[in-house]
């Protein structure tokens, strides 16, 4: 009962944001409240059961895109959530796969087409989103893997971009699993090595050492952890299969 009250509300919600013509991404919300835990494990088989609503929200993303008078907020949201769809559409097409590099080139597939412009998740983060100046926004996109930012289980908005940035920054920095710090040697995150001229013009220790609870101390000898492309995927403990 819980489900299809939910499901209503998407299509309630949905159906009025077309109607208004401004983007919405409450269908989105539900769905990742639906189907990712708090502790970012997905289940993939819970968005293919979803897939007609979850494909009605990504349509909507192509028809309803931020404009020269959006706000940046508003325009931050809208890009990240499309980050994160892209990444969650080509996974669930392609299901199962035990990583998101077991597809055919999934960093320059283009996948939507807005305006007459067509974007693959390279397009979006490195055209768009690194172009807005906020080193955090790289926390918020999840690429499906474990080594990854987890996926959070609500969408973003402008209401909220600005709360989850802080948030989910100071979460993966924090995480033990993720970044391994001592007195003597730190192991970062590969994030900060793909990205390091994004954090505090590539003082990553400066920056790091900003939402840290356990601070590098300038003797400690830092390098990166290999990165864990292994799906996010929640463990299953049954056979029910896809149509059940």
């Amino acid at each position: 009962m819980k489900k299809l009250t939910i499901i209503i509300a998407i299509f309630i919600g949905f159906f009025n944001s077309t109607a208004q013509n401004r983007i919405d991404h409450m269908p989105w919300d539900q769905l990742l409240l639906l189907n990712v835990s708090n502790e970012g494990d997905v289940d993939y088989r819970g968005f293919i059961r979803d897939k007609f609503l979850f494909n009605e929200y990504f349509n909507s993303l192509a028809t309803n895109s931020p404009n020269e008078t959006t706000p940046k907020v508003e325009k931050m949201a809208y890009w990240v959530n499309l980050y994160n769809a892209i990444v969650m559409k080509m996974v669930i097409d392609n299901y199962p796969v035990s990583s998101i590099n077991d597809i055919n080139n999934p960093w320059k597939q283009k996948q939507i087409t807005i305006k007459g412009n067509s974007y693959s998740l390279d397009d979006i983060e490195h055209n768009i989103l690194r172009k807005m100046k906020e080193p955090r926004i790289h926390f918020l996109l999840s690429c499906a893997a474990k080594s990854s930012p987890k996926l959070w289980n609500r969408a973003y908005t402008g209401r909220n971009i600005l709360d989850a940035l802080k948030e989910k920054t100071d979460q993966y920095i924090n995480d033990r699993n993720i970044n391994r710090i001592s007195a003597k040697e730190t192991k970062l995150s590969k994030v900060f090595e793909w990205y390091r001229d994004d954090f505090n013009h590539g003082n990553i220790v400066g920056f790091y050492n900003t939402y840290a609870d356990t601070k590098i101390s300038k003797n400690s000898k830092v390098s990166f952890l290999e990165y864990d492309w292994s799906l996010n995927e929640k463990i299953y403990t049954d056979n029910v299969s896809l149509t059940d």
